[in-house]
């Protein structure tokens, strides 16, 4: 089941308490989370934390609703105001057009007028949230694009080197093993260092021929528990080195419809990057259930005790080449969300409930 929905959240700016908590109590009946200030200095400190509509009234102990307004925009450049006048002037109408204002509303207001003033506000909040996302979207397209073209220059270009400095590697390996055990390990030290990074190309070019090129997919039964047993089984002995407690929690669920192998991708690219988020001594759980007893999703969580996402990077972190890491390809998490929209099932970036990081993928289950 998906993510419950956020309320939007509104701030009402006016030094009238009895107004606030009056607009408090309709708007908060109506479904919003509502915030009272009473001066300009608060507001602006309530806006940091972001808002969807601020109903601001012209005139303010330390300030006014003109001026504020575009203070407001700029703290939280989505957000809507509607300005508050006690009189409705052509003056008041074009000072609230200046301040950027998307309408204002007469003092004492109607609950009606109050309730369609904010939809209205809040249709432009979603335009916004729509433009920047059919933004990302574009530039997303292009990346791949741009995938789809290098695809077949670097898997013969790349490739083929790569192999052949494989094979040498081996021969020079063996050949080292043949002198005395006394020179053989300051040899070997530096040839396994090259063999890891040709191993790390081969993985980064993999990733590009394979988000660049996915395969047909065809949909089977697959159980959960089963998956998420397979990988932490491989993972148990990685986990036991970096001194990280790997743990398990699978409740009884029906079997999702999808592709295991790919399935036991997604969880497992998951899970390396919980085991790289933590410390010695963390903590990386994976665990499933249903949200609800008749969801129409099953629910994989992947929580770790690190230190979180930051809120500024989480909606770029599915975006082809868009890493955190010093190291990658940048395409490892583009490839889960592949993986996971052509399951017809969605995968969201969440605070863990204790601290840390949670990943939740959530797939259709079987008919």
């Amino acid at each position: 089941m998906s993510q419950p929905q956020k309320k939007p959240r509104l701030l009402i700016v006016d030094d009238n308490a009895t107004l606030v908590e009056n607009l408090t109590e309709i708007l908060e009946d109506a479904g919003y989370s509502v915030h009272g200030h009473g001066t300009c200095q608060s507001a602006l400190a309530g806006a940091r934390e972001g808002f969807d509509v601020a109903l601001v009234d012209l005139r303010l102990p330390d300030g006014n609703g003109t001026e504020l307004a575009p203070q407001l925009k700029e703290a939280s450049p989505d957000g809507e105001v509607v300005l508050l006048t006690g009189f409705a002037t052509l003056e008041s109408a074009v000072a609230a057009v200046r301040a950027g204002a998307c309408a204002y509303l007469v003092k004492p207001c109607a609950t009606q007028e109050l309730l369609v003033t904010v939809e209205q506000a809040m249709r432009h909040v979603r335009l916004h949230g729509e433009k920047r996302e059919l933004s990302r979207r574009a530039q997303m397209a292009e990346k791949l694009a741009a995938v789809g073209t290098m695809t077949a220059g670097l898997s013969h270009e790349i490739r083929n080197p790569l192999n052949a400095a494989a094979l040498q590697l081996t021969v020079l390996e063996r050949r080292v093993q043949k002198l005395s055990k006394d020179v053989q390990q300051p040899l070997l030290d530096p040839l396994h260092l090259v063999r890891d990074e040709i191993r790390r190309l081969d993985h980064i070019l993999e990733d590009f021929l394979q988000f660049a090129r996915p395969r047909e997919f065809q949909p089977h039964p697959v159980e959960v528990a089963t998956v998420l047993t397979k990988v932490l089984d491989l993972l148990e002995g990685e986990a036991e080195r970096r001194d990280v407690a790997l743990e398990r929690q699978f409740d009884s669920v029906p079997a999702v419809a999808g592709d295991e192998e790919r399935l036991r991708q997604v969880v497992m690219n998951l899970a390396l990057n919980a085991l790289d988020a933590v410390g010695r001594g963390g903590t990386v759980r994976v665990s499933c259930r249903l949200e609800e007893p008749d969801a129409r999703e099953v629910a994989i969580y992947v929580d770790d005790s690190g230190r979180g996402v930051p809120l500024e990077v989480r909606d770029r972190l599915f975006e082809p080449f868009f890493t955190t890491k010093a190291q990658g390809s940048g395409l490892g998490l583009s490839i889960v969300h592949a993986i996971v929209a052509q399951h017809g099932g969605t995968i969201t970036i969440e605070d863990a409930p204790d601290s840390g990081a949670r990943f939740a993928l959530r797939l259709p289950r079987a008919r």
